[in-house]
């Protein structure tokens, strides 16, 4: 079945008012062919149409106007009209390398798709792409992608990705993107001994060179699950590898700020944890560009949760309720929670419980990573209040499954209390506690 056969049009829409029926297949728009979601994106985008439909009887074209930018309606039979692409490499950190057997099928699928990068916000390698779809990119002007640098130099970056073949070439791909005006978002996943020191350096003078098309880098460290007998043998940063990555990046992103106008570079927040670091303050984030890598998130938590208390009433009342989250991030909380309800002369009667991630290993401190057993066995006879509060991101996207396919329900169930996911944002965080 051709993946650009039209499964469903939605009622009302610009092609549903124009005749398109569902189980055509859509070939062209404007004279160009449609291959896949960048295409039908780009092509659809204009206010005055021609579609191309293939039907059972044979070929007809359709033509139409709309907004510009609305949306046509039509519904594919999958988001990206074709499937997704895998990576080609076999990086020396996966995290998908190091899953324990079991579980749902969907987690040991490794994704490395320019298409979701633009459309989703996934990272990619440019490792599977060929220079058809480089030039794709640049000629549809596909941008922002986000891209896992990882190491500028290619026989670094070779190891890191294991893939002798193709994995060098990244900066050269990069210099292409830049020339066509694409702006692009980096990361950098940190491992001792292999990519910081002056390989760091290298990369982070390298993409600064590229900046304002490089508009962001974040440098994470690598994150170890208790389950990598084979693979490749790394370890955790100690606390003063920790600062003297956060000391480095730190001193080249100042340069950069003084030179360019912003940092361009900056640590997670792991990294200051993990080196014993306070977090820097509010403006040194910038526009938070890099909060999906975990760059500024508890500052920009912090931030928000001080704004809601803004107007707020005094003297809310609430009841007893606990919180369960990542050994990283508990001590944060509660300061934060703290100092909130210092501001609306608030008593709060809560618990903040960090949970040690035995599933995956000790040394993931992350709430996202965070399982309802995990959950389950930890809380399981502690006081928690009238109510137990979880950060979202522990959660499935859009569901109520745990990564150990425990459901909400059932750990609401197992603690005999209600379990309320709040999303990692200030105001939801006010709005969960106090109920104002």
């Amino acid at each position: 079945m051709s993946r650009t056969k039209i499964q469903t049009v939605a009622p009302g829409t610009p092609a549903h008012q124009a005749g398109v029926r569902a189980g055509e297949t859509l070939t062209a728009i404007n004279g160009h062919r449609i291959v896949d979601v960048l295409d039908y994106k780009y092509y659809s985008y204009d206010p005055d149409l021609t579609l191309t439909l293939q039907t059972g009887e044979g070929e007809r074209e359709v033509s139409l106007s709309k907004d510009v930018g609305e949306d046509l309606g039509l519904e594919f039979e999958t988001y990206l009209m074709d499937r997704a692409r895998s990576c080609a490499n076999q990086c020396v950190f996966c995290f998908v390398d190091q899953m324990p057997k079991g579980m749902r099928e969907t987690l040991y699928f490794k994704d490395d798709d320019a298409r979701l990068s633009f459309l989703m916000g996934n990272y990619i390698t440019l490792t599977n792409l060929s220079k058809r779809e480089l030039q794709r990119i640049c000629d549809l002007h596909i941008s922002p992608i986000n891209i896992s640098v990882h190491a500028t130099d290619p026989a670094v970056r070779r190891v890191l990705l294991g893939n002798q073949r193709r994995g060098g070439a990244c900066l050269e791909i990069m210099q292409g993107f830049a020339q066509a005006g694409i702006v692009m978002n980096c990361q950098i996943v940190a491992c001792p001994g292999l990519n910081d020191g002056e390989v760091l350096q290298q990369s982070m003078e390298d993409l600064a060179a590229l900046y304002p098309q490089v508009k962001s880098v974040s440098v994470v460290p690598v994150g170890l699950t208790r389950y990598r007998q084979g693979l490749y043998p790394l370890r955790p940063y100690t606390a003063e590898e920790a600062r003297a990555v956060v000391a480095r990046v730190e001193a080249f992103a100042e340069t950069c700020l003084g030179e360019k106008g912003s940092r361009i570079f900056w640590c997670s927040d792991e990294f200051y944890i993990q080196g014993n670091l306070p977090l820097p303050q509010d403006e040194y984030y910038e526009a938070y560009t890099q909060l999906e890598n975990g760059v500024g998130m508890l500052r920009l938590l912090e931030v928000e949760l001080h704004g809601a208390t803004l107007g707020a009433p005094k003297n809310i009342p609430v009841k007893p309720f606990s919180i369960a989250t990542g050994v990283a991030a508990a001590p944060f909380l509660r300061e934060m929670i703290d100092r909130a309800a210092s501001k609306c002369h608030t008593r709060l009667d809560y618990h903040i419980y960090p949970i040690v991630n035995h599933f995956f290993g000790e040394t993931i401190t992350v709430a996202g990573l965070l399982t309802g057993r995990d959950l389950l066995a930890q809380l399981k006879g502690k006081d928690l209040g009238s109510r137990v509060l979880l950060p979202q991101n522990t959660l499935r996207h859009g569901e109520t499954v745990f990564l150990d396919d425990m459901t909400l329900e059932e750990l609401s169930q197992g603690l005999g209390v209600p379990v309320v996911p709040v999303n990692q944002d200030g105001f939801d965080l006010f709005e969960a506690i106090f109920g104002v």
